[in-house]
């Protein structure tokens, strides 16, 4: 059973927060609690710390930030909810998108300020939505080096983490308060720890077939981008618990991972005037609506692939980018003097391709009109040599969980709180609203980092209260 219904369970070692979960939630969770004076036990069932933050490109979306004033950009966070918004129609809890906005800017200052994150703000081009500069990462603009910098600062800060530890049961009281766990090591052993208040930053159910398979149905099958990890045990503690999960269908996938080599391929590369063809040559769809969304589409072309067709100015922009030069060091990048030369490179009609190009050139001078909707006025005609790399749609993670409050304190079917169960990141309910083409860029280490703030300090106070009382 995943949780245990035991009033009078006791523990002989107890940790007043642990957090399941060594993700950029988690460790964020971890720093914010502890600085509220707070011990903290981080679990984490893996042999090392990573995550699907680590295979991210680690861009958290943050608004207001002293970065974006630095480079002169003009945001507010209830211009960033507005984008949220407007990207999932509204579908999306307006409480928590303010919530979240709210804190992203707050978060990542502290971080910066208090832990020494070397944030930088991502600039030269706009990612689909975002109606400002506010994406911030490494210098190295990896997850790994996120992650890399966070698990530095947890260090520092004299936090503990427990790897290959796997938990196995939750441990409740009637009035549904955590009482603590039961983990497995590696050698079978099982070891159970007693808690204040426990954070769940263990992610989503992308890793779990079954689970895609009912909640997602249209993605049964197909190549998952995430941490084989996320296996969706929030949900099963959660709803025994009697907790409330929403936005279920809901996940991020990306229309450009380079196939067979699975590396992610930039999106920028699209926003900066790159399109996709099918194996036919042609386009088949509006490239700037989302890379979230271009999954399907992707996945509806012939071969369930398509190609990213590109000039060298596009090539030196993804050069910029450390998957980009990983695609390139795998042989995933073709490149050719003239279309007829990349056509018969990548096995469509010449004829096809080169008049795909021509249209999308035309629409760059002024001299049609996208019949997908795509404004090409912004940006420069392609030109030779073109780059070509061929890609699939993935699912990278899921955006539903369990309901959280302002507090990310996990709530039930009435919309009250549990007395000291928190959520953040693909645990949580993201701010996608119910489907794919609800995420904006960047949604999932926003709710990650947001959600992990304020989980962070949030039980810290829950166990501070605790103890007085």
């Amino acid at each position: 059973m995943p949780v245990v219904f035991d009033g009078a369970k006791r523990f002989e070692l107890n940790v007043p927060v642990v957090i399941v979960g060594a993700g950029a939630c988690g460790l964020v969770a971890a720093l914010a609690a502890k600085a509220a004076g707070a011990e903290v036990l981080v679990l984490e069932r893996d042999r090392v710390p990573s995550g699907s933050t680590a295979l991210s490109s680690g861009f958290i979306p943050a608004a207001p930030t002293r970065f974006q004033r630095a480079a002169g950009v003009a945001d507010t966070s209830e211009q960033f909810a507005i984008d949220v918004m407007r990207k999932n129609h509204g579908e999306a809890d307006p409480r928590m998108v303010e919530t979240i906005c709210r804190a992203s800017g707050q978060a990542i200052e502290w971080l910066a300020d208090r832990c020494g994150i070397p944030f930088v703000l991502v600039e030269g081009f706009l990612y689909p939505g975002h109606t400002a500069l506010r994406m911030h990462a490494m210098p190295e603009k990896t997850g790994r080096a996120l992650m890399a910098a966070l698990l530095d600062a947890c260090e520092r800060a004299g936090i503990d983490i427990l790897c290959e530890a796997r938990i196995t049961t939750l441990y409740a009281d009637d009035a549904r308060r955590v009482l603590g766990l039961a983990l497995e090591r590696p050698d079978g052993s099982v070891e159970e720890l007693g808690c204040g208040a426990l954070v769940l930053a263990c992610s989503g159910f992308g890793g779990n077939p079954d689970k895609v398979r009912r909640h997602i149905p249209e993605l049964a099958g197909v190549d998952y981008f995430g941490h084989t990890g996320n296996q969706g045990d929030a949900l099963d503690w959660g709803a025994a618990l009697g907790a409330k999960a929403a936005d279920l269908t809901a996940y991020q996938g990306h229309g450009s991972v380079a196939t067979p080599h699975g590396v992610l391929i930039t999106w920028a590369l699209m926003m900066e005037g790159g399109i996709q063809v099918n194996a036919r040559g042609e386009r088949f769809s509006n490239e700037h609506e989302g890379y979230s969304e271009q999954c399907v589409k992707v996945l509806e072309q012939p071969g369930r692939v398509a190609w990213n067709i590109y000039d060298e100015r596009l090539h030196r922009l993804g050069m910029s980018f450390d998957d980009y030069r990983q695609a390139m060091e795998a042989g995933a990048i073709r490149t050719a003097p003239d279309l007829d030369a990349l056509a018969a490179q990548i096995g469509v009609p010449a004829e096809n391709l080169i008049r795909t190009v021509q249209a999308a050139a035309d629409c760059a001078a002024g001299k049609r009109s996208d019949a997908f909707g795509r404004d090409f006025s912004s940006t420069p005609a392609l030109h030779p040599p073109y780059y070509a790399v061929k890609v699939t749609g993935a699912l990278f993670h899921t955006q539903g969980g369990l309901e959280v409050d302002a507090s990310a304190r996990v709530c039930d079917a009435d919309g009250q709180p549990l007395p000291n169960l928190f959520a953040g990141g693909g645990a949580a309910r993201g701010v996608s609203g119910g489907h794919v083409w609800g995420y904006l860029s960047g949604n999932g280490l926003l709710a990650a980092v947001a959600l992990g703030w304020l989980a962070g300090r949030s039980s810290a106070a829950t166990v501070a209260a605790l103890h007085d009382s």
